[in-house]
């Protein structure tokens, strides 16, 4: 059995090598870790957003979670494990050199890449702190927007997370989080995987649980803003199961899926939530020519 302190070290410990292993690695592989030669089966492309930096892309995510975030000129934005720096980049692009950006990473050797990657940028306006997202290194009602990208499956108390956001933002503020969840159980042996786990599969939960977090939480106007099926190929499961396991695990209708969830804490002021509005605006009419789209879909080339 998993211990929590056993599964942060295995994630910590994989996060460290994918820090310091060639890109190419990464996008050759499931969510940076695996074989090179299996794929990337849940990333999406960032090249189109403001701010994309490729060298601090290291295609770990699950979605694009700053492109719905919703974020204004001068605002604070937070991100939690925020790797190589690439969330952080884009959301300085909305925020603007009156802004600030927070990304927060317990991986030492994520941190100091993200920190290379500001410097040779120039963006000063830029900070990456170590810390355990369970117990942010961030003070309280500071923040107005937090992001992050398929980093809450990784931890064991999801819960004290959604708890910790609420802490840190702003009355009014809000999150934008791309997150795997499931509609069904995983094989155990799935489930007791390290690797698995630092592929960001393992340690999803139910979907229904993972937004009753949110709502505990204290968090209003909970919004599932884009949901895609991620569909795993046979050969990295069977890596994990046997023949057998892997025709029961295909006829369960286990589903795993990458959401991105938006959600506000409570209060604020009435006239930059309507501003907030606004964007929403726009995004949805975004969402709109994008719908029936699905990862790694047959012929799609991302496999």
């Amino acid at each position: 059995m998993n211990t929590t302190q056993t599964i942060k070290d295995s994630v910590r410990e994989q996060y460290s090598k994918i820090a310091l292993q060639d890109k190419t690695v990464n996008a050759a592989s499931c969510c940076g870790v695996g074989a090179p030669g299996t794929c990337d089966i849940m990333a999406d492309s960032y090249a189109h957003l403001n701010g994309y930096e490729p060298d601090a892309d290291l295609g770990l995510g699950c979605g694009l979670p700053t492109e719905f975030a919703r974020i204004q000129a001068g605002d604070v934005v937070l991100d939690l494990g925020s790797g190589a720096g690439n969330d952080c980049f884009v959301a300085r692009a909305e925020t603007g050199a009156a802004g600030k950006v927070i990304g927060v990473d317990f991986t030492p050797a994520m941190i100091e890449l993200a920190r290379k990657n500001a410097e040779k940028l120039g963006f000063h306006n830029v900070e990456f702190r170590q810390g355990d997202i369970e117990d942010l290194p961030v003070n309280d009602q500071t923040v107005d927007v937090v992001v992050s990208n398929c980093v809450l499956n990784l931890v064991p108390d999801k819960k004290k997370v959604f708890d910790q956001i609420r802490r840190v933002l702003r009355p009014g503020g809000h999150f934008s989080i791309s997150d795997v969840v499931l509609m069904g159980e995983l094989p155990a042996d799935l489930l007791q995987s390290a690797e698995m786990y630092a592929g960001c599969v393992a340690g999803a939960i139910q979907m229904d649980d993972y937004l009753g977090m949110i709502r505990e939480a204290g968090f209003e106007n909970l919004t599932v803003q884009k949901q895609k099926p991620i569909l795993i190929p046979d050969h990295i499961l069977l890596e994990h199961l046997s023949a057998e396991q892997l025709q029961q695990f295909l006829a369960s209708g286990t589903g795993i899926f990458s959401i991105t969830v938006y959600a506000e804490a409570p209060g604020g002021n009435p006239e930059q939530k309507q501003q907030v509005a606004e964007k929403r605006k726009v995004e949805l009419r975004n969402l709109a020519s994008e719908a029936g789209k699905a990862c790694c879909a047959p012929g799609s080339g991302c496999c």
